[in-house]
């Protein structure tokens, strides 16, 4: 990576870049000191000087003197000018995006990003969130979750191991040792608010390029949600069938609850 990339991703020059960050640990100094601090050659030193003066970030303060803007407030107006981009932009482009648009289905890898993504979704959850995990995914994604629940948002859980039972419609899927096998990976569900979807499957082995589907495509969302809706029904139905129990009042309430969860 450069030296000061991330002041350059910020709006600087890589000249202008190096300047600031010589005057924020050498000041006052005058232009020749500078050029030897910052190894910016005397011939550009004073046209790197100038264009930060004329941005607000470097002041002359005594005749050739120069100085930084401090760096906390540097900070401060970067922030300030970034919102405002970011908010300039978001009216241009709800005034230009077609009202029709067909929401695609977009593909994410890498794991880290996945999880990312799927907490981002968690935090912004307002009614419901449907998952399914595995343990794994559960270690990154359990703070999120609980945090969800204890703002009131709805948890429909269906847990892909021995996981802890922490939500009021939690359920162990049936064939959770064999799952990851038989479809060469731990599968990844997490649907919100019946508007967004991420699914997929880590692929045993190849974790980090394991293709991850995100999207808010109404029917793909609402699909892969009563697809979840499902695993509860098979959890209750192998427990009646193949162990031939009854299901237990708390079973019966959770049934009851997916049941009428339109």
């Amino acid at each position: 990576m450069e030296p000061y990339s991330s002041l350059k991703d910020l709006g600087f020059s890589q000249y202008e870049a190096a300047c600031y960050m010589a005057l924020v640990s050498h000041h006052p100094v005058n232009g020749s000191q500078l050029s030897k601090i910052s190894g910016i050659a005397r011939s550009r030193i004073y046209d790197v000087l100038r264009n930060l003066i004329a941005k607000g970030y470097v002041m002359d303060i005594n005749g050739g003197q120069y100085a930084p803007l401090p760096f906390d407030e540097l900070i401060r107006r970067l922030k300030r000018s970034f919102d405002n981009n970011i908010a300039a932009f978001e009216e241009l482009i709800e005034k230009v995006s077609q009202t029709d648009a067909v929401e695609y289905v977009w593909t994410l890898t890498g794991y880290e990003t996945v999880m990312e993504k799927a907490m981002e979704m968690i935090k912004s959850a307002m009614v419901e969130i449907y998952v399914r995990l595995f343990p794994k995914a559960n270690r990154h994604l359990d703070p999120y979750l609980t945090h969800a629940d204890k703002r009131g948002v709805k948890i429909r859980y269906v847990a892909m191991g021995e996981i802890e039972k922490k939500f009021d419609v939690q359920v162990l899927h049936p064939d959770h040792d064999l799952l990851q096998k038989t479809i060469g990976g731990r599968s990844l569900e997490v649907i919100v608010d019946k508007k967004e979807a991420l699914v997929g499957i880590f692929e045993t082995g190849n974790e980090e390029n394991s293709p991850i589907s995100w999207t808010r495509n109404k029917w793909f969302v609402l699909a892969n949600r009563d697809s979840l809706r499902h695993d509860f029904y098979h959890s209750f139905l192998e427990k009646i069938l193949d162990q031939n129990q009854d299901l237990t009042d708390e079973e019966q309430r959770i049934y009851r609850i997916i049941k009428e969860d339109h």
